[in-house]
């Protein structure tokens, strides 16, 4: 199934600074870059953004360089591991909108619990393949599989933002084609 921009969230998990800085450099830094050109999409395209910020005393706010393109998106701040048990997370959710895309740390944690509670609820879940991320590749693995075998659609950045784009016409086209390029 195609994510289609008329029922698409995007949810992006705990970016938080003290988290990516325990997480391989060189891989945090493509995540970084692919949550910036899906969610400068979904600014353009007016989908829905949710940032949630696990614990952000301890492990600090959503990473600065990320701040940007997130001027559209609603914060929450949480404590618990599935988004879904927080229920301020669940106020920001559009009942309307069954696609919720996910990105973020940690697959393994908040990720998959995440996810799992979405599936549960009837969302249709993809899963950004290439941004999520865990301290352990073995980790991300195990989560990958578990949320393949929980319903989950497993995919990529590009392929979602050319799902929203739909045609090379699209006027939005042209402007997010620079944030492509730079993304592999």
């Amino acid at each position: 199934m195609k994510a289609e921009i008329q029922r698409s969230q995007l949810v992006i998990v705990d970016m938080q600074e003290k988290l990516a800085g325990a997480m391989p450099k060189e891989v945090i830094n493509k995540i970084i870059r692919r949550i910036e050109l899906i969610a400068t999409l979904a600014k353009i395209e007016e989908i829905p953004v949710v940032v949630t910020e696990q614990y952000p005393v301890g492990l600090g706010k959503t990473i600065s360089s990320m701040i940007p393109f997130l001027t559209h998106a609603q914060f929450i701040e949480k404590t618990t591991f599935s988004c879904v048990d927080d229920p301020k997370f669940n106020t920001k959710l559009i009942e309307t909108r069954d696609q919720i895309i996910l990105a973020g740390t940690e697959s393994h944690i908040c990720i998959l619990q995440t996810a799992l509670d979405l599936v549960d609820q009837g969302k249709k879940v993809y899963i950004l393949e290439d941004a999520i991320v865990s301290r352990n590749i073995l980790n991300k693995q195990n989560a990958i599989f578990r949320l393949r075998d929980a319903g989950c659609i497993l995919t990529n950045v590009e392929s979602i933002v050319f799902e929203w784009l739909g045609d090379s016409n699209n006027p939005n086209f042209k402007k997010i084609a620079p944030l492509i390029k730079d993304i592999c």
